[in-house]
């Protein structure tokens, strides 16, 4: 049975850009793992309260950028669904994000869609993160 985006996770991609929009939306039709949005669209202001975490205010450093394409509608964070809530104690290679991967790779190849997996990034992984390329896509 395929899985579906829940009213929460179709709330939370108001504002990314259509054709990032419409991965997620057939990436959830292709995926062998549930997943939700956990993350879309972000202002400027909502970013640099992110970043202040950690360093200028309480709790733990959630991000390390100021420019994060979070700003503008240009990425989104999933995250697997399992038992009823989101599983983030993930094993890395063998885990649910990189199942998550394929079927976001397999939806922007079918609809010419380029996205760039956090997942990753060689020096800070951002499994749930995926963005469009900004050459392609200026914010």
């Amino acid at each position: 049975m395929p899985f579906q985006l829940s009213a929460k996770s179709r709330e939370r991609l108001a504002g990314v850009h259509p054709d990032l929009r419409r991965v997620v939306e057939r990436a959830i039709e292709l995926t062998t793992v549930d997943f939700v949005v956990t993350q879309g669209n972000r202002t400027q202001a909502e970013q640099d309260a992110l970043y202040a975490q950690g360093r200028t205010k309480p709790g733990p450093k959630v991000t390390w950028t100021l420019n994060s394409r979070h700003v503008g509608g240009f990425a989104v964070d999933l995250a697997p669904w399992r038992e009823g809530g989101i599983d983030w104690d993930d094993n890395g290679k063998r885990g649910l994000w990189p199942r998550i991967a394929e079927a976001m790779n397999a939806a922007a190849a079918e609809l010419k869609v380029p996205i760039t997996w956090g997942g990753k990034w060689t020096k800070t992984p951002d499994r749930p993160h995926f963005e469009l390329p900004a050459d392609r896509y200026p914010g």
